[in-house]
């Protein structure tokens, strides 16, 4: 099992940092592999829907993007961790998302995917269903815990004292390896869900 895990906020060891590692000391204990790659301090450009990724089997700007996409397709499982602004999350994140679910052709059907929110006080639900939109329209899977996946604090640290939070974050990891773990069993046995060609419609006569 392997999870990659994408930290959307400028300051690496900030308060999305820290939730994003207690979750990865549960996967270390449960054996799941895990890679964490920076996204937050990068200069990402959005999408242009210049529709180059169809011919080319990737995005046009030559950047992060396509560093993860290989990454994206070799893990079983996807969390995305982002501080909160505005109630949404980091738009250079989100730029990176767009492009890469986009750019990227490969079945995404059965990865787990889990979303991590951080802030002070508020905006958390807003940015954790604007993140999770990205799994639910590629048939990934969305991992819970106990709680909406979000922790507090505003300076660097001050999470830590969110005990809540941090079960919270345990807990999301748990969960997710049982389901990576259990989706790759029904692999094995059932195989994935038959998929019907795509159906397009517009509201435009």
């Amino acid at each position: 099992m392997k999870v990659l895990m994408l930290n959307g906020s400028p300051k690496p060891n900030g308060n999305t940092a820290l939730a994003l590692r207690e979750m990865e000391k549960v996967f270390a204990a449960e054996g799941v592999e895990t890679e964490l790659v920076h996204v937050g301090n990068k200069d990402i450009r959005g999408c242009i829907a210049c529709g180059h990724c169809f011919e080319a089997g990737k995005c046009v700007f030559n950047d992060l993007v396509n560093e993860v996409a290989p990454k994206f397709e070799a893990c079983d499982g996807l969390v995305v961790g982002s501080p909160v602004y505005y109630a949404s999350a980091n738009a250079t994140l989100v730029a990176l998302l767009t492009r890469l679910f986009y750019s990227t052709h490969f079945d995404k059907t059965m990865k787990v995917g889990a979303a991590v929110v951080a802030a002070r006080r508020g905006g958390l639900s807003a940015t954790f269903d604007e993140l999770n939109k990205f799994f639910t329209i590629s048939g990934m899977p969305v991992a819970s815990s106990q709680y909406w996946n979000s922790i507090h604090g505003r300076e660097a640290g001050e999470a830590l004292q969110d005990a809540e939070g941090l079960q919270t974050m345990r807990t999301l990891a748990r969960n997710m390896t049982f389901l990576m773990k259990s989706i790759a069993l029904g692999k094995e046995k059932y195989g994935l869900p038959e998929q019907e060609e795509p159906v397009r419609t517009n509201f435009i006569r």
